[in-house]
């Protein structure tokens, strides 16, 4: 098999002004003439093996920085996204849209932006929603989406909040004692005196009297996870205002729903502190349930967890992860993996994290393989909540795990599957729109990009044929 050659031109160009060199001096270091450096920034020629082992030795660099996939990201979400009728007489090849990706990726995320922002007034318009009138829903994304991206291009890890979490954790030792305990006699440390009630919301915090109250009703691990959220808000305001700097969002809602995502990411870390969760991780195997017993945490935090360990030199297993509800709109989603997930509609109905529902309290497990040939091993479940009475209501949730196939015998989950046969893996793919395969028996709609022919004398799988 020929070794994939690595254009990685825009993460090279990242690198060197990170370390405030010019090309000349780059070149120096790397050893090559400054010609050829110029060249790889340019993705005019692949990274050398020599280039490659040079930024490890010479600054230290996790050179798997080089191959992140932003790129694939980017391809895929171009390609959901020209899938649009609105493209039907213009739709570049794929090559040109890897390309885009390499050597244009800021120009991509902006005509992602542009579309997006076509799209929204496009339904807004047909809907006739009055929506259009409000100044506040004027930016180029809607501030879900907008905060949304954010994670997703940032590898849904930030590392100085991360890096923050953890020294908080090791500081209260939460992983030692009674964490509930522990974080309560921070807060009155910070004049916070926290009270849990069974008639409170989730969390509510009364800042003029310095009071924060916690719902009697949630688990130990939510109580924990949203005491420690209000730390975050209160003790590390300064951290979480620097990042959201950083972003520089279009809407000051954008930055305020991004500002509950980075306590919440906060909140994660501490309860769940990289060092020690990646460690647990390895020698469980990634067993959710010991994880979750181990560290006072819901399987949905443990799961989520999972996909954030891609801090540089401590990378753990790269995963995807979603959540999903019973219509199958995905309201949670990360991919560290080259699978991306559908930014419009709902997941592949052949995907197990819609079958979750139907078997309440059991993992189900899935070998899968996506249209470009990637196979990944899938762990699926359900995680229901109950509403703490008998006439509220229960919120329902499934949430999927998985990783690509080569790193399945890191997973307890993955013992007793045969990993190469290659009829034991099913068919996904990420959204009907663009999915390139004939004669699935659950496609929705037509793939965009290609035409269709009817034949009113023939019927077989679905009522027309895609050529």
């Amino acid at each position: 098999m020929a070794t994939q050659k690595l254009y990685a031109g825009v993460k090279l160009r990242e690198v060197r002004t990170r370390l405030g060199l010019t090309q000349k001096a780059f070149a120096e270091k790397l050893q090559v003439s400054l010609p050829y450096l110029n060249q790889m920034e340019n993705n005019r020629r692949p990274v050398s093996t020599q280039v490659v082992l040079a930024l490890a030795q010479e600054f230290g660099l996790d050179v798997t920085e080089l191959s992140s996939g932003d790129s694939e990201r980017i391809v895929a979400d171009l390609r959901e996204a020209l899938a649009d009728p609105l493209f039907a007489e213009a739709t570049p090849q794929l090559a040109d849209l890897r390309l885009t990706a390499a050597n244009a990726p800021s120009l991509a995320r902006a005509f992602l932006a542009l579309h997006q922002a076509y799209r929204q007034s496009h339904e807004r318009l047909a809907s006739l929603d009055e929506v259009l009138g409000r100044d506040d829903q004027r930016t180029a994304q809607s501030p879900w989406e907008e905060v949304r991206d954010f994670f997703h291009y940032c590898d849904n890890y930030i590392d100085a909040v991360d890096r923050a979490a953890e020294r908080f954790s090791q500081h209260l030792d939460l992983d030692g004692g009674d964490a509930l305990q522990g974080v309560t006699q921070h807060l009155e440390t910070l004049g916070v005196r926290v009270v849990l009630s069974k008639q409170a919301p989730l969390r509510h915090y009364d800042k003029p009297n310095g009071l924060l109250t916690i719902s009697a009703r949630a688990t130990p691990a939510t109580q924990i996870f949203q005491i420690v959220h209000q730390c975050a808000l209160i003790a590390h305001d300064d951290l979480l205002e620097a990042t959201l700097d950083f972003a520089r969002f279009q809407s000051q809602t954008a930055r305020a729903i991004c500002k509950i995502g980075l306590a919440n990411y906060f909140a994660g870390a501490a309860v769940l502190p990289y060092s020690a969760f990646l460690e647990q991780a390895r020698e469980t195997r990634h067993d959710l349930e010991r994880l979750s017993e181990r560290f006072g945490a819901s399987l949905e935090q443990v799961a989520h967890r999972l996909s954030t360990l891609q801090r540089p030199g401590a990378k753990g297993v790269p995963f995807f992860f979603v959540r999903v509800d019973q219509a199958g709109t995905i309201t949670k989603r990360h991919s560290a993996t080259r699978l991306q997930f559908a930014r419009f509609g709902g997941a592949c109905p052949l995907w197990n994290v819609h079958q979750a529902f139907e078997t309440p309290g059991r993992f189900l497990r899935q070998l899968a393989q996506t249209p470009d040939g990637v196979r990944y091993f899938c762990l699926a479940r359900d995680v229901s909540k109950s509403g703490g009475a008998y006439r509220a209501p229960m919120r329902r949730f499934a949430i999927g795990l998985g990783c690509e196939i080569q790193h399945a015998a890191e997973l307890v989950y993955a013992d007793d599957f045969d990993t190469e046969n290659e009829a034991a893996f099913e068919p996904i793919g990420i959204s009907c729109r663009i999915c390139e395969r004939d004669a699935c028996h659950q496609r929705s709609i037509p793939p965009l990009e290609r035409p269709i022919h009817i034949n009113h004398n023939r019927r077989d799988i679905l009522p027309y044929a895609i050529r």
